[in-house]
C-alpha cells in the first residue's frame, strides 16, 4: 500500500521541535520522520539521507546558501544514479500543473535521449558545448548554479538564444540539503530559479535537479509549484571526474539501457574531455537511431 504523498504526508512527532541555523534562516524544525513514499529519503533536517546516497567527490562544491560553485564534483551517487531510485511514484501535479515525481522520462518518448549539462554556465566550457550541440542540431537542459548564472549572464541569454532549456540546480550545489531545513532549501532553489530567470532576461527556468540527488518531498513540491519540475538522470557519464574522453563515450553507450536522460558537465573544472566526448557522442546517437529530445515537463 502507498504511504501518502509530501501533501498528507504524517510526522512522528518527538518531544519538542528544534530552531536549526542554517544559512543565516532560523527555522522550527520538527523532530521527526517522513513518512511519505515520493521521496528518496526524509526531508527534515534531523532526518538523514539514505546510507550511500552521497558522493563524497574531490573538491566538491561548497555548502551554505550563498557559497558559489567551486571546482570539481559532480551529481551522481555511488551507484551511478540521482539517488531517486524508488522515489518516482506518480504524484498529482502541483497548483502550478507540474508533476512533483522525479522526471527520468523525454518529451517524445520511443527511441529518444535528452543532454543534460551541470554546473554552469562557465565562461570557458559552456561556448565549447553550445558550439558542438549547435553543430549536431542538438537542444540540451542546461541545468545551472544560481551565482554562476549570475556571473555570465551574456552566456545565459545564448544558451536561450540556441534553444536549449533552463534548469535551477540551487545556489551552492550543497549535495546535503535534503538534511537541512525546509527554509533553507526553499532559499537554495528558488534563490537560484531567480538569478538564473534575470540572467536569462526573462527567459522561464523549467526544471530542478538537487544536487547529488539529494531531492525530498519538500524541495520538489517548492520547485514544482513555481513551475519546475523535478529532473533525474539515467546515464552518469561521470565526466567530472575526467576518466578519458573514451571512457566517457563508453559509458554512454554502456548505460544507455538505464534510461534516456544523460548528464554531462559544463562547469567545475576542465572540461575538454566533455568536449571532445560530445563529438563522439552526438552522432553516434544519431547513427543508432535516437532522436534527441528534452525531458518530459
Amino acid at each position: 500500500m502507498a504511504r501518502p504523498t509530501v501533501h498528507t504526508r504524517r510526522i512522528v512527532m518527538a518531544a519538542a521541535t528544534a530552531v536549526v541555523l542554517t544559512g543565516g534562516v532560523a527555522a522550527a524544525v520538527f523532530l521527526g520522520h517522513d513518512t511519505s513514499s515520493d521521496g528518496p529519503g526524509p526531508a527534515l533536517a534531523h532526518s538523514s539521507k539514505t546510507p550511500g546516497k552521497s558522493d563524497n567527490k574531490p573538491g566538491a562544491h561548497a555548502s551554505g546558501s550563498g557559497a558559489a560553485s567551486g571546482a570539481g564534483g559532480g551529481d551522481s551517487a555511488p551507484d551511478g544514479t540521482d539517488g531517486s531510485a524508488g522515489s518516482t511514484d506518480p504524484a498529482a501535479p502541483s497548483g502550478a500543473g507540474i508533476a512533483e515525481s522525479i522526471d527520468h522520462a523525454t518529451e517524445s518518448g520511443g527511441k529518444s535521449v535528452s543532454i543534460t549539462i551541470d554546473d554552469g554556465p562557465s565562461a570557458v566550457w559552456t561556448p565549447k558545448i553550445l558550439a558542438v550541440l549547435k553543430q549536431y542540431g542538438v537542444k540540451a537542459t542546461f541545468c545551472m548554479i544560481g551565482p554562476q548564472a549570475q556571473a555570465n549572464p551574456a552566456l545565459v541569454k545564448e544558451v536561450v538564444a540556441d534553444g536549449h532549456r533552463l534548469c535551477d540546480h540551487t545556489v551552492s550545489h550543497d549535495e546535503q540539503m535534503n538534511k537541512k531545513p525546509v527554509p533553507y532549501q526553499s532559499a537554495q532553489v528558488l534563490d537560484a530559479q531567480k538569478m538564473i530567470e534575470d540572467a536569462a532576461g526573462g527567459a522561464k527556468v523549467q526544471y530542478f535537479r538537487a544536487p547529488g540527488g539529494a531531492f525530498t518531498p519538500d524541495n520538489r513540491h517548492i520547485a514544482a509549484t513555481h513551475g519546475m519540475r523535478p529532473l533525474g538522470w539515467n546515464v552518469d557519464t561521470k565526466d567530472w571526474k575526467q576518466p578519458g574522453t573514451a571512457q566517457i563515450v563508453q559509458t554512454v553507450k554502456q548505460e544507455l539501457k538505464n534510461g534516456p536522460i544523460v548528464l554531462f558537465h559544463d562547469g567545475g573544472g576542465d572540461r575538454a574531455q566533455t568536449v571532445a566526448a560530445l563529438k563522439q557522442v552526438l552522432p553516434w546517437l544519431a547513427q543508432q537511431g535516437y532522436v534527441f529530445s528534452f525531458p518530459k515537463v
